[in-house]
């Protein structure tokens, strides 16, 4: 994501498998913030249902990325 000290700065995008229980954004920090040092959490999380995908099954980064603009936009 666009950053102004850094150029960028790095998002999760997280899908959760279809058997997955209920995730929040706080619970996914919570569970990053037991396990990995706090300067290496993603500042950003974002919990999406499907990622948008090629023909090929690969992530369709351009998109993806947009969809994360609009989604960060829309939490401000």
């Amino acid at each position: 994501m666009p950053d102004a000290k850094y150029g960028e700065e790095l998002m999760a995008v997280v899908k959760l498998r279809n058997d997955a229980p209920e995730l929040t954004i706080e619970r996914l920090r919570e569970y990053c913030m037991g396990r990995i040092a706090r300067f290496k959490i993603p500042r950003y999380l974002w919990i999406v249902d499907e990622f948008p995908m090629t023909v090929t099954g690969k992530v369709r980064k351009v998109e993806m990325r947009q969809q994360a603009l609009e989604y960060l936009r829309g939490q401000q």
